[in-house]
């Protein structure tokens, strides 16, 4: 997707070398033998119509997932379980929204526990469910931190508006409810009053677009958000893409970092378990290193990975699917391939 500020971001990001250079160096000493993590599962699956996302969470503990971050990260790992889903209180329905009462609900619920977790001291990684689980998980953030930056790692930028949207899948509109300038078209319902924090579309970057419908489209254009297509990872290599993107919505690093990983941002036959399966994606070695960079960034605070659906393919799809999404959670918050560097650790042998 072109950005008319593409080439200046180029020119913008040489000038942020330094700053982020010593944070590179210094978080890879730091990052994971500091880290407290929480895990939240989100068995969300409202926001889309097939059977299977819910199972998302389930389906990660069945790998091994909190076992595999402690073995290869020495990280300090907490699971708190799921929220809880199955309450489901009636409130004012809204035209084009399937399952509208269920989706809000449920984001409302996410929000709070987001905040409770953040309010600890840990940082967070949420394993979904369908992406709508997003508008709680990012509202959460925001209430324990002002100022956050989101960075959206998606084949679709789901910023539809319930007028907009083709399908009438909430999965397809919660940037639009997150994002300041977008929020105003929605309709003021009651049900959306406990929305009491945004993000301005300057915080926003997407990563990984390849299938923007035609509104969604003038909406990112209209209000110029940092907005980078496979063609641009293909025009000037992944690691650029990641560090123009940081640089545009952090420079400073000032800013709570919130990375929304969809696996259907990656090629399918990387991750072929999921919905809404585009091809020509980001390969997963890719995919590690938007990851392993925002490791470097040193501001990540919320990591969420959506869209994984057990019920989709045969075992092998399933199993590569989620294997896939626990090497991103490895490289968020473990860091590079090479392993972290800890001298009371590593013993080498003499010779």
């Amino acid at each position: 997707m072109a950005l008319c500020s593409k080439h200046f971001m180029l020119k913008n990001m040489w000038s942020n070398m330094l700053f982020h250079g010593f944070r590179r160096w210094y978080s890879q000493y730091t990052t994971s033998k500091n880290c407290k993590l929480g895990i939240l599962g989100i068995p969300c699956e409202s926001g889309q119509d097939k059977l299977g996302p819910g199972q998302g969470p389930a389906a990660f503990r069945k790998a091994g997932l909190v076992n595999k971050l402690k073995t290869f990260g020495n990280i300090d790992v907490k699971d708190y379980g799921d929220v809880n889903i199955s309450s489901v209180q009636h409130v004012s329905n809204i035209t084009n929204c399937k399952q509208f009462e269920s989706c809000i609900q449920t984001a409302k619920a996410t929000s709070k526990t987001i905040l409770d977790i953040l309010s600890e001291g840990k940082v967070c990684c949420t394993l979904g469910g369908d992406h709508f689980i997003a508008l709680g998980t990012v509202h959460g953030h925001m209430l324990a931190f002002n100022n956050v930056a989101l960075l959206w790692i998606d084949a679709h930028a789901d910023i539809n508006i319930n007028t907009t949207s083709n399908s009438g899948n909430m999965h397809g509109m919660p940037v639009s409810l997150l994002t300041t300038e977008t929020r105003k078209y929605w309709p003021k319902l009651p049900a959306l009053e406990w929305l009491q924090k945004s993000i301005p579309a300057k915080n926003l970057a997407y990563i990984g677009l390849r299938s923007v419908d035609i509104y969604e489209r003038l909406i990112i254009d209209k209000l110029g958000i940092t907005a980078f297509g496979i063609s641009d990872v293909e025009k000037y290599g992944i690691d650029t893409v990641v560090t123009m993107a940081l640089n545009q919505i952090n420079p400073r690093g000032e800013r709570s970092l919130h990375v929304s990983f969809d696996i259907d941002s990656l090629e399918p036959m990387e991750a072929p378990s999921t919905g809404t399966p585009v091809r020509g994606g980001l390969s997963l070695r890719e995919g590690i290193h938007i990851m392993e960079t925002v490791n470097e960034h040193g501001c990540l605070r919320v990591l969420d990975v959506v869209e994984v659906n057990p019920l989709i393919g045969k075992k092998e799809d399933v199993e590569r699917t989620v294997e896939a999404a626990i090497e991103i959670i490895k490289a968020a918050f473990i860091g590079k391939r090479e392993g972290v560097r800890d001298e009371t650790i590593l013993k080498i042998p003499t010779v």
